[in-house]
């Protein structure tokens, strides 16, 4: 087997380790922690259904691609809850050091494109990383009103927290953006936002 096979699928086993990170989520319908591998497979599912309603045209395989690579470096770094202020002082570092190490015993040209995308997620230059960073946003929404609003209730989240979180979502579809704020507005009203 070539080298450059070889440190591909190590790279592929590797990134089998996603599926042990824990998020603070609970998927829809299931009284447990939601894994970041099962985050990146909604958030492709998401993709599919709502790429229509983008503000922008977009390429389905970009954004599909972006949504499978943006969680990886969670493998090093771990999950950050998008509420916890101290954890995310420090997020960005830890995760350029993660994406170091994860991307970095690829062969060059994959480790440029794997770590090229994980990028373009994080600074939402394109009209695909806008759109895959919009459903990043919304899929917690989702799954909070699915459990009446627990985890918010158990964090003190405030509606102004989550209204601030899902704010980018506008830049990337405005349809996307008022069903949430309506979601919002309807967990508010339920008491599940402080």
């Amino acid at each position: 087997m070539s080298d450059d096979l070889s440190a591909r699928v190590e790279f592929l086993i590797e990134t089998d380790k996603l599926k042990s990170v824990l998020r603070r989520n609970m998927p829809a319908h299931l009284d447990r922690q939601e894994n970041s591998a099962e985050h990146s497979w909604s958030l492709a599912i998401m993709a599919m259904l709502f790429a229509h309603l983008s503000n922008e045209p977009v390429q389905l395989g970009k954004v599909l691609q972006l949504v499978a690579v943006h969680d990886l470096v969670e493998i090093h770094a771990g999950d950050t809850f998008c509420y916890d202020t101290a954890a995310n002082e420090d997020k960005l570092l830890r995760e350029q050091q993660a994406a170091d190490i994860l991307f970095g015993d690829l062969p060059p040209e994959a480790s440029a494109h794997f770590r090229g995308l994980w990028e373009e997620f994080e600074e939402s230059h394109t009209a695909e990383a806008r759109f895959a960073n919009a459903l990043d946003r919304m899929l917690p929404l989702l799954q909070h009103r699915s459990h009446d609003g627990t985890l918010w209730r158990a964090n003190a989240v405030t509606r102004e927290q989550v209204l601030l979180r899902i704010a980018p979502v506008k830049d990337a579809s405005v349809a996307l953006h008022a069903y949430a704020v309506n979601l919002v507005e309807e967990a508010s009203r339920a008491g599940w936002l402080a």
